[in-house]
């Protein structure tokens, strides 16, 4: 696996380029021998026909295939017996099908399950949970951990999906009007505007603002929507293609008033369980923060942690390190409940309540905020048909008049 660093070298000279390795921990060995001292150390995406077909393993999938292996093992199944059991449950899908038949021929041949699981070609799998499985084989705690990631990924499933389903309404509604105000500017304005024409009195400031707006739409609405859809698409690909511009939304996100803050939320939460289940699983605490920061989703709390990280490696504490960044304002119960676990030798206990609070803490926020939604987009839509037709109906009115 290719890796790129940046950093410097022992002359302090900054140093940057690739290194080969398994692990982000053996990359980051290579390069200390090497006498180079890194900032960052991620994953370098290689072009190969293996990575056009390798993808990544959906949450609720790697969820079931977490729960199922550890539901067997726990009965005292072998694992060559489990994966050939889950085969014969999971005939149509083919895909799936084809990850547990290359997982039981490795493992036929007598390799470990974190061995087949990292050179099956089908699915890529998260780095956090490889590790743990490699830490599990070796301190036979396999089916303990097997079952803390599965109810990992079902409750971030879980979360996900209600996330999902509470932003179909207000799309919906959203969606509506934007196509109802579209519909009036192009084609009903424009056929209400034929009765001014033949008068020569003044229009209203709004209804002339209006009238512009039609005409605009009416003109250019097809340059307009293929100007939104490149916008859009050339937006996607560079927040997934450019590091740069990918970590500058993601500072600004977190900005972002009541947002950000169910950002910091969520990634710290994330990141508090995954490192409980590596500290649970018998990882050091220093392996277990490196591994743990994989799981950030958002680029600046990542390189924040990671920097933070690799002072945790040369010894010092990880609320220390953090404490001392100051990119990002971290929450200060997260600090104070981070340093508390360290100083008690209770990272993992306190950590795993630091995630509930946080899951319950977005949850709520997240009602209260959707429950506000729904009457705002009322109100949205209400006060643009009301400019729509005061704009129509106030020349009428004024003709009217006149006409007296």
């Amino acid at each position: 696996m290719l890796f790129r660093y940046k950093g410097f070298d022992k002359t302090g000279k900054r140093a940057k380029g690739t290194v080969t390795a398994a692990s982000v921990e053996e990359a980051g060995q290579k390069l200390r021998h090497q006498g180079i001292y890194y900032e960052s150390l991620r994953p370098a995406k290689e072009f190969s026909l293996e990575g056009l077909t390798k993808r990544q393993m959906p949450g609720s999938m790697l969820a079931s295939f977490s729960k199922e292996l550890s539901s067997y093992l726990g009965s005292g199944m072998t694992i060559l017996t489990a994966v050939k059991l889950m085969e014969n449950q999971h005939e149509g899908e083919k895909r799936y099908i084809s990850f547990l038949n290359s997982l039981r021929t490795m493992i036929d041949e007598g390799k470990s399950l974190y061995h087949a699981l990292n050179s099956q070609k089908v699915y890529t799998l998260p780095e956090f949970y490889m590790q743990s499985l490699n830490i599990a084989g070796q301190s036979g705690k396999m089916v303990e951990v097997l079952t803390n990631m599965g109810h990992f990924f079902s409750s971030q499933e879980k979360v996900r999906k209600q996330v999902k389903g509470a932003m179909v309404y207000p799309t919906v509604i959203f969606t509506v009007a934007v196509a109802m105000t579209a519909f009036l500017i192009t084609f009903v304005v424009p056929k209400i505007t034929e009765i001014f024409e033949d008068t020569d009195q003044k229009l209203p400031p709004i209804t002339q603002f209006v009238l512009g707006i039609s005409d605009f739409l009416t003109a250019y609405w097809i340059y307009l929507l293929v100007g939104i859809m490149l916008f859009v698409l050339f937006f996607k690909i560079a927040y997934a293609k450019i590091e740069t511009f990918h970590r500058m939304i993601d500072g600004w996100l977190l900005r972002v008033p009541i947002l950000g803050n169910l950002i910091q939320n969520h990634e710290l939460g994330r990141f508090s369980y995954i490192l409980s289940l590596l500290l649970g699983s018998g990882v050091a605490y220093a392996q277990a923060t490196k591994l743990a920061v994989a799981s950030f989703g958002n680029y600046r709390l990542r390189d924040l942690f990671e920097r933070a990280s690799e002072r945790v490696m040369e010894g010092n504490k990880l609320s220390n390190a953090l404490q001392l960044e100051k990119s990002v304002g971290l929450k200060r119960n997260f600090l104070q409940s981070l340093a508390l676990g360290e100083e008690s030798s209770e990272v993992g206990e306190i950590l795993a309540n630091v995630s509930k609070l946080y899951a319950e803490e977005n949850e709520d926020r997240l009602k209260v905020l959707l429950s506000m939604l729904e009457p705002f987009m009322m109100l949205f839509i209400g006060a643009v048909v009301g400019v729509i037709v005061s704009a129509m109906l106030l020349p009428i009115f004024t003709m009217t008049q006149g006409l007296k």
